[in-house]
Order: structure tokens, then sequence, then C-alpha cells
């Protein structure tokens, strides 16, 4: 009989796969022994494996190149990535190693963007495309960097007065994009998203904010997807729908010349995961062309903002199994060092899904479980509901540790999470740790941040330090009393 854990993923998943491959009952991921991890650092811990950032840009451009040499395009294609999936300076650092542009969502983003020039990691001429909600400190900021010489940076306009306070603090010609406010999904609670100008009134947006105005240019038409690219009925009804107003500005604006497909790529969720990245492009390409075609009007060229399919796959995290607790005659509770509430906060806000498998003990026999975080909060927990089906590790022994690792999480759990600061329950932020390869292809591993600690917290919380007594010295000074 098949009861070995081992023998539950691969009769259930093909197995091994691209990443995830097994060595002497053990998981590595991208060749990088995860027990050696835990060994030198300690569980729980998160890491970054840097690689896979600049593997998946490359990946989306050489689909993308595929894909209009295939339709013989005529418009160029520009990888953008939304700074909002993650901020962090390692995997800026890592993406801007592919000649890919940025796109932006808020004020303090255009300070980074300062940093990175500062730094010779982007220039003039790469692509700022700013999206968002534009209030008072990200449209001064749009227009430092613009007044500075960054003629590539492109504020997307989401309502009826953001042209007018660029106008205001920008003190040369700029270019502009507009936003369409496209239909939510059917399940939506609502018809029609908040950010952008509805479709009917893009035209005479233009024509009365845009056309007669020397100083602005019209460049993008920026198309957002909340559901990303994916092969229904709505996307493809929404793409078109997108066409039709490009073509219609495009006939009475000659500057417009891109067309930014935001909405980004799902990510590997399952081992069961399937996905077409090449159909789907090729299809986009091919849709917009003979549109274009049909209507007399060039092709735009083609813009993506990809968040969580740039830096998503890159991320992880790893637990240990501290303790089960048998509630009743079916519940057992695999109990991790950690919180899922903190450390992996989609996986509760909204049930997201991510890749979750033993680290070691594959060659033992399993058991259906449900996995609990340390808070005492109920809903920090992991189970079928988010994990697609139920969740089977190997049985619990405790003189055995075991390890769990979730997979692809890098993208956006660190800042929901709220990276250095409180925390639920005051459970620490695990170490993070990133990895990368040398010149010679060999793994190399760094702390980014250590573990939380108690003062740190407790700084935050205005516990100064000058109040925390020294027991040492109370018993000091206890005595001192006592003998006089």
């Amino acid at each position: 009989m098949k009861t070995k854990y081992i023998d539950l993923i691969d009769q259930t998943f093909y197995f091994p796969q691209e990443e995830f491959t097994l060595q002497n009952n053990e998981l590595h991921f991208h060749g990088v022994d995860l027990m050696a991890l835990i060994a030198q650092y300690g569980a729980p811990l998160k890491f970054t494996y840097l690689p896979k950032i600049s593997e998946n840009i490359n990946r989306a451009k050489q689909w993308f190149e595929s894909a209009i040499k295939i339709n013989n395009y005529a418009g160029n294609y520009n990888y953008c990535y939304c700074t909002k999936s993650s901020h962090f300076n390692h995997v800026l650092n890592e993406a801007l190693k592919n000649d890919i542009h940025i796109e932006t969502s808020s004020a303090f983003d255009i300070d980074i963007v300062e940093n990175l020039k500062v730094q010779g990691k982007i220039t003039n001429d790469t692509y700022v495309i700013s999206n968002g909600f534009k209030r008072d400190q990200y449209v001064q900021n749009i227009a430092r960097l613009i007044n500075s010489g960054h003629h590539n940076c492109i504020p997307i306009i989401d309502n009826y007065e953001e042209l007018n306070l660029l106008s205001q603090a920008i003190d040369k010609d700029f270019k502009v994009g507009i936003r369409i406010a496209s239909e939510e999904e059917p399940k939506f609670e609502f018809y029609t998203s908040r950010l952008g100008i509805g479709y009917k009134n893009i035209v005479p947006f233009y024509n009365n904010q845009i056309k007669d105005n020397p100083k602005v240019e019209l460049k993008m038409l920026h198309f957002f997807i909340n559901t990303g690219i994916r092969d229904t009925a709505y996307y493809w009804n929404e793409l078109l729908k997108c066409l039709k107003v490009y073509i219609s500005l495009k006939k009475i604006c000659p500057s417009l010349d891109s067309l930014n497909i935001g909405g980004g790529f799902p990510i590997k969720n399952s081992l069961a995961f399937d996905y077409d990245y090449q159909y789907m492009i090729n299809e986009i390409i091919n849709q917009i062309k003979i549109a274009c075609q049909e209507a007399g009007v060039d092709v735009p060229h083609i813009f993506t903002e990809f968040g969580s399919f740039t830096v998503g796959e890159s991320g992880g995290a790893i637990y240990e199994v501290l303790y089960q607790k048998q509630q009743n005659d079916r519940e057992k509770w695999n109990m991790i060092n950690s919180s899922f509430i903190t450390t992996i906060p989609d996986t509760w806000a909204i049930n997201k899904r991510f890749i979750m498998l033993a680290v070691n003990r594959w060659d033992q026999e399993y058991e259906r479980v449900l996995l609990g975080g340390l808070t005492c909060d109920s809903d920090d927990y992991y189970n079928s509901e988010q994990h697609m089906n139920a969740i089977y590790l190997p049985k619990y022994k405790k003189e055995k540790p075991l390890y769990i690792g979730f997979f692809n999480t890098g993208a956006y759990q660190e800042t929901i999470g709220g990276f250095g600061g409180l925390q639920h329950c005051l459970i620490p932020q695990p170490k993070h740790i990133l990895i990368d390869r040398d010149e010679n292809d060999n793994i190399t591993t760094e702390v980014f941040a250590a573990q939380q600690t108690s003062e740190q917290l407790l700084s935050i919380l205005g516990y100064q330090n000058n109040i925390l007594i020294d027991q040492n010295k109370l018993s000091e000074k206890e005595a001192l009393l006592q003998s006089k």
C-alpha cells in the first residue's frame, strides 16, 4: 500500500517539477537545499530567491517577442514592474538588471525612482508610468521628476481634476495617459472600477482638456482588469471595448501611440497549475492587430505592468510544526511556530492559495491535518478552503521535527503584513534570507533582516528603554536598603 507522503504527491501531481525536486526525501527549491537553509538559519524564516525575478521577466519578454514576430506586429513591447508588489531594494536591483521600466502608484514611489536614478539603475529614458489616485504630494513628486528632465515619466490621468493639478505643478511640456474605468467582473459587488474614467467619457475628456492644450501630449491609453489576464469571455469582452476607445482616440489624436494592458499574469499556486502564457499573448497581439487593421489605424506599442508575475514566484516561507492538537475525533491541528496572519496575510484575508509542501520526511506516512498559527485569533489558520483540497502532511512525531514550506509568496505579503512594524499578538516577524547565485552559478545566501526582537516591538509601542528597570540593579538597590 502506498501510504508515504512521496506517494501521495507523486500520484496526485506531476512530480518532480521545474522548481521542485527531491533529494534524500528532502525538498529542494530551484536547487536550494531547504533543510540546509534551515540548519544554517533556523525556522521560521522567509526567503527570496532572486534569480527567479530575472527569469520571469525574460520569459515574458521572449513570449511577447515571439508573438510580435509571428503576427508581424508593427509595435514594440515594454515590460514594466509594479513596485507596489514589492518595493524592496533587492527586488528592484534584480528586476532592473533586465532593461525594464517602472509603474508607480503613490507619492513615495517617486522618491524610490529618484534614489534609483542617483544609483544609476535607471535613466531619463526609463519609462515611469505613474498610476493611482493623485493628490498633493504625489502630484508634486511627479512634477519634480518631470521638471528635473525625466521626459519618459507618464502620469496616467485617473480623474477629471488631475490634469489641471499636474499642469500647475509642471513647468514644461509633458506626456500623459488616460486610464479606462473598466467594468468589473460580474461577481463583484459593484459594476465599474473606482479607478479611471468611463469608456464613454474618455473621448469627450480628451476634446475638452487635452486636444487644445499645447503643454500636454496624450501618449497612452491604460487598460486594467482586476482579475488579471485570463482566458475568459469577460476579459476578451473588456479588451475589445478598450480597443474601440483606442481606435476612436487614435483617429483624432495622432500622438496616441501606446496601449497599456495592465492586469497581471497569474502565478503558480498549485502543483497542478496550468496556464498557457504564450497562447494568451499571441491572442492579445492578434486581437489588437485585427481591430486596428479593420479601423485603418496604426497598432499601438504595448506596455504591461507585471507585479506578482515578476516577484511572486521568488518568495517562500518555512515553518516548523511545533505541536499537534487533537481537538475532536476528526480534526488534528498542526501548530506552526509563527503566524499566517502576520507572515502570509493573504491566506486569511482573501483565501489566496500558495503552494504548500513538506520540506522533509517525504518517505514517511501522511495524515490529514489543519494548520494553525500562534496568535489567539480564530482566523489564524490555513485549511482546505485556501489550499484547494485537503491538507496532507507527514505524520506528526514529537521526536522527529517536521518543516513545511509555503512557496510563491513573494508579492505583497511583506507590505500587507507591515514589514518591520507591529505584528498581531506581537508574534515577531521571522528572519528574511536573500538567495542568489554567483558568476559560477553557486548558491549564495545572506541575511536581509533578522527576526524581530522584543526591544524593537516595545520601542514602536512607546515603551522606552529608560523605564525598563534591570532586575539586577533593582536587587542591588533592595540589598542596600536592607543593610541600612
